[in-house]
């Protein structure tokens, strides 16, 4: 079975092929993430804690034959170290769940999404949001930036498969998308 996390900045598309893989992937399970909303020093231990714990679920779920779609996972929470928006250094705790993350026993795949034209995040990012971090053209862009740093880490494990998406078309990300995981619908 597969194990898809989808990651990318705030209004690339996430939510939409997300769902689009729960709709089109036969027997998928979707988790959707935000992420701890502590952003302290004492957030650390508990975003740790918090995907140790789900990176032990996603180990009891191998042999379940359901696909597990994940809409963010820890790498967000990197992301958002990176650029300063929360008190604390996660490399560390970074290496250690991306570790565990490959050697899970899953067909992985981390599809990391984009806009080629960034000024599309302006329109996508007037929907409705949760406030967990400010929603800008300019916080989008360099989340997308820091999100290109994080795929040089993942492809680093040879398990987990990469897609770049460039979500600024959705039907030509669906087609990319119905290539490589065999969707017939279309």
């Amino acid at each position: 079975m597969k194990c898809i996390i989808i990651e990318g900045p705030q209004g690339c598309g996430k939510t939409t092929l997300a769902n689009y893989l729960r709709e089109n992937l036969e027997a998928s399970n979707l988790y959707r993430l935000t992420g701890n909303k502590d952003k302290t020093k004492s957030g650390k231990e508990k975003s740790r804690r918090m995907y140790l714990a789900l990176l032990e679920y996603m180990k009891k779920m191998e042999d379940c034959e359901v696909n597990l779609i994940f809409d963010r996972t820890f790498f967000s929470d990197y992301v958002y170290a990176k650029l300063g928006y929360k008190e604390y250094d996660y490399d560390d705790t970074f290496q250690e769940l991306l570790e565990m993350f490959g050697g899970l026993d899953y067909e992985m795949y981390y599809i990391s999404l984009y806009l080629e034209d960034v000024n599309i995040y302006s329109e996508r990012l007037k929907r409705v949001h949760h406030n967990y971090q400010a929603f800008s053209l300019e916080s989008s862009v360099k989340q997308q930036e820091a999100y290109k740093k994080v795929l040089t880490e993942v492809k680093k494990l040879d398990n987990i498969k990469v897609l770049e998406l460039a979500m600024d078309n959705f039907d030509e990300a669906y087609e990319k998308i119905d290539r490589l995981f065999q969707i017939n619908n279309r």
